[in-house]
């Protein structure tokens, strides 16, 4: 605390030029917002499309083992299903069908592709208490239940069906009713949801097959230890499905669109440009600042300051640097998230872990720059003074 309660150099040196400060600062702010943007729509799009997969009401999973994502399901024998129900420790099991329809917009007649869930309305499949209440709707052929947080191009259906109680539309060029609304919400899986009953789904997917179902939900019996009826259902069950947590089954969805795609590789690209862009700024400035100071600097070595206390007065200066451009960055960042929120409906918020990591990025991106300006600094000879 005494380092800073010395004279203070860093502070006024920056102080003197205003508006190479606010260069400094305005470059800092954009490096960050950059950096923000791009690890935000990252998390979004992981959250987004790993969301259905937590909202499963199961304690187990099983899949087929070439699933790798919601756009793409692969199915298995429904036989499977009703195997795990000689294991002990499994108390009920359940099955769904998931595909992609094309659903019409009866405004604008246009056809939008999304993603449609088939489940037993007798059975809880999701947690969402909204969609609980509203399976009993399902029973009844042709009638849906549809994602309001969709993309808006599906139509005003959120608005006509609180207005009406109802809405007509058609999914794969059948005849369907909205019966209830639920929010699950766009990803780069699909840009919205509709759950019908396993009995509607057979019936707008007339080419599925009726015993070939995409996922199996399994719920154990109060005191069943989980590992131990995994372990056995991995053991027992052939090799053409695999028996998984929710979590992991999200696991699946996530490092696809992390590893399998160029999404992630993106995101993580245009995170490092901004970290780049930044030491570039930084670097400018403390490089300017040096070079023009060299004289004041070389005198302070001949009184006997050496490169040491020096270079603490210009790691102070990236730090200040860094406070200052983090600050308007974060809060611009915030501001950007709630328009890309409306604008695409994903869920991209400020979290603080990621605000900490910029922080963090932010203050070694500063002291970076000020370590590589500080080979001009020990080029301050006092020889050169006098």
């Amino acid at each position: 605390m005494r380092f800073f309660r010395k004279t203070p150099l860093a502070w006024r040196q920056l102080m003197k030029e205003k508006t190479r400060l606010a260069v400094a600062i305005a470059g800092i702010t954009f490096a960050d917002m950059l950096m923000f943007i791009q690890l935000g729509f990252e998390s979004a799009l992981f959250d987004a499309a790993a969301k259905p997969h937590r909202n499963l009401q199961a304690d187990l999973v099983l899949i087929s083992p070439q699933f790798q994502t919601l756009s793409s399901v692969k199915s298995f024998s429904r036989k499977r299903l009703y195997q795990v129900l000689g294991y002990e420790g499994v108390q009920s099991v359940n099955s769904v069908y998931i595909g992609t329809g094309q659903w019409r917009n009866p405004q604008t007649r246009l056809e939008r592709a999304i993603l449609v869930w088939g489940v037993d309305p007798a059975q809880p499949v999701f947690k969402s208490p909204e969609i609980q209440q509203n399976q009993d709707q399902l029973k009844q052929l042709y009638q849906v239940m549809f994602d309001q947080a969709g993309r808006p191009e599906y139509g005003a259906v959120g608005d006509i069906f609180n207005k009406t109680g109802n809405f007509e539309t058609e999914l794969n060029s059948i005849a369907i009713d909205v019966k209830a609304l639920f929010t699950d919400g766009a990803s780069f899986t699909a840009d919205g949801n509709v759950i019908a009953s396993d009995s509607t789904f057979l019936q707008l997917f007339p080419e599925h097959q009726r015993d070939r179902i995409e996922v199996g939900l399994i719920t154990l019996k109060p005191n069943a230890v989980l590992e131990t009826v995994r372990s056995q259902l991995s053991d027992g069950l052939p090799e053409d499905v695999r028996v998984l947590t929710p979590e992991e089954f999200a696991q699946i969805e996530k490092k696809y669109w992390e590893s399998s795609t160029a999404i992630g590789f993106i995101f993580g690209l245009g995170t490092t440009v901004g970290f780049i862009v930044g030491i570039v700024i930084v670097y400018q400035i403390l490089y300017s600042d040096v070079s023009e100071h060299l004289p004041e600097y070389a005198t302070l070595k001949a009184m006997g300051y050496s490169d040491r206390y020096l270079l603490g007065i210009l790691l102070q200066e990236a730090l200040f640097l860094a406070i200052l451009g983090f600050l308007p960055g974060f809060i611009l960042s915030v501001g950007l998230y709630q328009v890309a929120n409306t604008a695409t409906m994903l869920p991209i918020f400020m979290k603080l872990e990621r605000a900490i990591t910029v922080c963090i990025l932010t203050v070694i991106m500063c002291t970076f720059s000020g370590a590589i300006a500080m080979r001009k600094l020990r080029s301050a000879d006092p020889a050169d003074v006098f």
